[in-house]
């Protein structure tokens, strides 16, 4: 199961553990990832999504259908729905 957000494309980074003697091991930072279930009104699907809690905060806001087709736009993902203007 891949660590990597379905709409933002945010996946783990690489660190350190830093310890109290300044010693450093790696270690990864893990983006916060939810498995969620939209409703798209507009093409009145259900879609399971693994996404960010940073996503989910924009979606929230601009509904999803909008957000798909705002990161569309921008280049970062392919949308093949079928929505009200045919994508």
């Amino acid at each position: 199961m891949s660590k990597i957000c379905d709409l933002t494309g945010k996946k783990p980074i690489t660190g350190n553990h830093v310890s109290h003697s300044n010693r450093k091991t790696k270690r990864r930072f893990y983006p916060n990832l939810q498995t969620k279930k939209f409703f798209m009104p507009e093409t009145g699907e259900w879609v399971t999504l693994k996404v960010s809690t940073s996503a989910m905060r924009t979606i929230s806001k601009l509904g999803l259908y909008q957000y798909i087709k705002k990161l569309e736009k921008k280049g970062e993902i392919v949308y093949h729905g079928t929505g009200p203007e045919g994508c």
